[in-house]
């Protein structure tokens, strides 16, 4: 199979659409489609309709992509370095401490040789991903990403939008100290006023409490939100609406800051898929969009591994440097990978 693209629902629904796909500017009313584009929404036609459209379960995962007995890949991964990470977080806080942002997410990058193995088999990792978790993956012959992320962008059925901010991140074990850490709660509530502020455009938002998420291996702030909407909604104004959010981008999110954030990202060698909007329309009309996070992309035999972190005002390196390498540690694991 030459390129594909994968879906999984928290409750284990997936899809698997085989291309050629054809590329269009808005879902398809038919649904069966995949949201397919890069962080800074370059593509004009993210919906991607598959030549065939397969619903899958992790036993038929195999017989469907022809993994035909590939063995899981071996990698040997570089140490990341901190000289280029550690220049932008510490330009990231002086224009925090200046008050001319509030918050940005810098990504760090740990590269990887693929040294045997078929990077598809990871498949099988995301199929089996928790339950409080979505699979993605775009896979063409040369390279691809994969993963499974805690983070919805959003989710539409009828007139219902419901969305999550999801940011603060900590070990199991430290949740009493993570319940009251100040610099987390803040990391937190900046992203849940922000979805706050776009959605009432949209129609009356509800918010449920701050709550605790536990996802491969780690622990984040959740709060959940929902609209009832006013009207309809476009799923790629909705993108345009809410991408990036400041779990993965910035605030305030104007062009002077994006522009910013852009060049982070460039300096950083950040893939394009991180943090980016990733989906899928269902038949009936809902519409699943998501953070693609917690994955890894290839290009041949170079892997990479990416991980964010929320620069903030009480932000400290050491602190941030821990987070990065916690999250790329929780990719592994639930790829079932070893560093």
């Amino acid at each position: 199979m030459m390129e594909f693209a994968l879906f999984r629902l928290p409750d284990g629904r997936a899809w698997l659409g085989e291309g050629p796909f054809t590329a269009l500017a808005a879902a398809p009313a038919a649904g069966g489609a995949f949201y397919i584009n890069d962080f800074d929404l370059k593509d004009p036609k993210p919906w991607k309709v598959p030549a065939r459209l397969h619903q899958i379960t992790s036993a038929s995962l195999g017989e469907t992509i022809h993994l035909n007995g590939g063995q899981k890949p071996q990698i040997h991964w570089a140490k990341p370095a901190t000289e280029w990470f550690k220049m932008a977080f510490r330009r990231i806080r002086r224009e925090v401490l200046s008050k001319r942002i509030e918050k940005m997410v810098p990504v760090l990058t740990e590269s990887g040789t693929l040294t045997s193995g078929d990077p598809r088999r990871l498949l099988e990792s995301v199929m089996k991903a928790p339950e409080n978790m979505w699979g993605y993956a775009h896979v063409k012959e040369s390279g691809g990403f994969l993963g499974a992320t805690p983070e919805l962008l959003f989710q539409v059925h009828a007139r219902q939008l419901d969305t999550m901010a999801l940011a603060g991140t900590a070990k199991p074990g430290n949740q009493d100290a993570f319940l009251t850490d100040v610099k987390e709660i803040e990391e937190h509530e900046i992203v849940v006023r922000y979805l706050m502020e776009r959605l009432q455009t949209l129609g009356v938002v509800t918010r449920n409490p701050r709550a605790l998420c536990q996802t491969s291996g780690l622990v984040h702030f959740q709060s959940k939100l929902s609209v009832k909407l006013s009207g309809n909604a476009d799923p790629a104004q909705l993108v345009a609406l809410l991408h990036p959010t400041p779990a993965v981008g910035c605030l305030p999110r104007d062009e002077d800051a994006l522009e910013k954030l852009r060049e982070y990202r460039q300096q950083l060698k950040v893939p394009g898929f991180f943090g980016a909007p990733f989906g899928f329309t269902e038949a009936d009309g809902t519409t699943h969009i998501v953070v693609a996070i917690r994955g890894i992309c290839w290009e041949g035999d170079k892997i990479s591994l990416p991980s964010g972190c929320g620069i903030v005002g009480g932000s400290a390196f050491d602190h941030e440097w821990r987070e990065l390498r916690l999250k790329r540690e929780a990719v592994l694991r639930l790829l079932a990978l070893h560093s």
